[in-house]
């Protein structure tokens, strides 16, 4: 089965640009973006809504969905874009697609004055519980986000493409959250920022330089050596190996603010009230204003 590229329409500016960054990956990929605007309004057989005050919200439903096929297809003529309303709520539907999804795109609003994202109910209960990998997209992300600034530090899409930020944990599984930010790297032709954070162990005890530097010198032969696969798998990724002391998730949102994409690992992990993203997964979604990449694993 031919995976797609799926862009979660609601028709906020957050989707759209996510459906618009869903169009550039697939592009990339070479596979097919597939829009989905799911409502439970929408009627079995396309009738028009029946009470009348149900007319209105369907025609904006039918709408969200048209408007946004016809930009992207005049914005990328060489693609075929697939595009589905789906009679069911947003969330049961998104999970339903990603199953099958390549990507999962999802628009993340904006939290105004303070740059980050602030995810909504729906966009977090999805990312959550998906086992694909999902993308998370702010509301201002455009094409020319993703490149350099030009000499005179506008944005552009002639220039190259800003590097792929990856968080690199040594101490866990990280194979599928490698091969998808070398990939990604790959593809954009950009380097690989891999991040790890380190700290000192929590002894009671000041540690001195020399410990620290001991501690931190093994810290970076370990992110070498797990790296050295991953750079014969792909040579032609320039790789940059970024050591920061403190908590993971204050030094990855830092290490994400020049980035084009970041790609972070999410444990999946059942609880007694459900799924849950994780205190770094969290805080990412909640403070990175550049598109952030979730990929479970165990």
């Amino acid at each position: 089965m031919t995976r797609h590229v799926v862009a979660g329409l609601d028709g906020s500016r957050e989707s759209l640009a996510a459906a618009d960054w869903a169009a550039r990956e697939a592009l990339r990929r070479g596979l097919t973006p597939r829009l989905v605007h799911a409502w439970e309004g929408l009627p079995d057989d396309g009738a028009d809504a029946n009470p009348p005050e149900l007319r209105a919200p369907q025609y904006h439903a039918r709408r969200v969905l048209r408007q946004a096929l016809d930009v992207l297809s005049e914005r990328y003529p060489q693609l075929y874009i697939a595009a589905e309303q789906v009679r069911r709520q947003p969330g049961p539907a998104l999970l339903a697609e990603a199953a099958d999804a390549e990507l999962l795109v999802i628009g993340s609003r904006g939290t105004g004055g303070v740059g980050g994202f602030m995810s909504g109910s729906v966009a977090m209960a999805t990312v959550a519980h998906v086992d694909r990998p999902v993308v998370l997209v702010r509301a201002d992300e455009t094409a020319a986000d993703e490149h350099l600034p030009d000499d005179s530090g506008k944005a552009s899409t002639r220039t190259p493409l800003r590097d792929v930020a990856v968080a690199v944990d040594i101490g866990g599984p990280c194979d599928d959250v490698l091969d998808f930010a070398f990939r990604a790297a790959e593809l954009r032709r950009a380097p690989l920022r891999a991040v790890h954070a380190w700290h000192m162990p929590l002894t009671g005890v000041v540690p001195g330089v020399e410990e620290r530097t001991r501690i931190r010198e093994e810290a970076e032969c370990e992110l070498t050596g797990l790296l050295r696969p991953w750079r014969a798998k792909y040579p032609d990724v320039i790789v940059l190996e970024n050591l920061h002391e403190g908590r993971a998730a204050h030094v990855l949102v830092r290490a994400a603010g020049g980035a084009g994409l970041l790609v972070v690992g999410r444990r999946r992990r059942r609880t007694a009230i459900g799924a849950h993203t994780g205190p770094v997964a969290h805080a990412l979604i909640h403070h990175v204003s550049r598109p952030v990449v979730l990929i479970p694993h165990d």
